[in-house]
């Protein structure tokens, strides 16, 4: 049956994204490896990709904090199942909880006690689902940590002073969070009309887009290469140690805003930014991304 196939599929995404960073992260990891001078920081670097190696090798989870479990979805119009995806999916994080096994990270706001133990419960798993014009079904799986959610931010500005203001609030929030988000990070930023929106695609921009990758606008895409060097500049470094490398890059992603309001979010991502996802056809072949 189909939904059993979309269920392997998840349970291998999930599992793939949990034992280690997604591959582009791995990379530039590597390569500021390379670029540090300082010892500290190479010693920082050096136990990171020791530890990444150790994980996949191994295959149990990269970091102590398996993460909020997050599903990017994309959503077909002729893909034959539809609302049961979300059964399916959370299916699938029970089952890789207990067998991987993953830390049970969901508890109740105002009860600590209360934690079901398999990483699910109310909205939990968050789902983000876009619909398309095709005929599979496509989702990635990213388990996003707390020590990255602590440091986050969101403003709403008068648009007359935001673009002048946006870069000084990004490099003081990245003075802020130190070495919390456990850097080298990924800062996303996001721009629209309102703060949850604003969070929402600077979330998508510091988890979903692979490192290295820019903006399609010319301006946007310089201004995420100025504001990497500028945090880079800190020196705060691998784990807050000192270093020439603060941040793996720097994402920014943007909707239409209303005339009045100027929102900007702030969200890292760190080290182990991990994300895997697959594809599934209605035939029931699957590829893993």
């Amino acid at each position: 049956m189909l939904e059993e196939v979309i269920l392997k599929a998840a349970k291998e995404a999930i599992v793939r994204a949990s034992i280690g960073p997604a591959f582009d992260v791995v990379s530039a990891l590597r390569t500021a490896h390379g670029v540090e001078e300082k010892d500290a920081a190479r010693v920082q670097l050096g136990a990171i990709l020791k530890n990444i190696e150790m994980s996949t090798t191994e295959k149990i989870a990269v970091c102590q904090d398996t993460g909020f479990p997050n599903f990017f979805i994309k959503l077909g119009d002729r893909f034959p199942v539809r609302s049961g995806i979300y059964d399916i999916l959370t299916r699938a994080v029970r089952e890789v909880t207990r067998e991987l096994p993953l830390r049970p990270n969901t508890t109740h706001p105002f009860d600590e006690r209360k934690n079901p133990g398999d990483n699910t419960g109310m909205y939990a798993p968050w789902f983000d689902v876009e619909l398309f014009d095709g005929d599979y079904l496509e989702f990635w799986y990213v388990p996003k940590g707390g020590g990255t959610e602590l440091p986050s931010k969101a403003f709403t500005l008068p648009p007359g002073v935001a673009l002048k203001e946006l870069p000084r609030l990004v490099l003081e929030a990245v003075v802020d969070a130190g070495p919390m988000p456990c850097p080298p990070v990924i800062v996303g930023v996001g721009v629209g009309p309102s703060v949850d929106i604003a969070a929402k695609l600077a979330k998508k921009a510091a988890t979903l887009r692979p490192v290295g990758s820019r903006h399609p606008e010319p301006e946007i895409a310089k201004m995420e290469e100025e504001l990497l060097k500028a945090i880079n500049k800190l020196g705060l470094g691998p784990h807050g140690v000192g270093g020439r490398v603060t941040a793996l890059d720097v994402h920014i992603e943007y909707a239409y805003r209303h005339p009045a309001t100027f929102s900007i979010g702030i969200v890292f991502s760190c080290w182990a930014t991990r994300r895997a996802g697959a594809r599934v056809y209605p035939d029931g072949r699957y590829e893993l991304l």
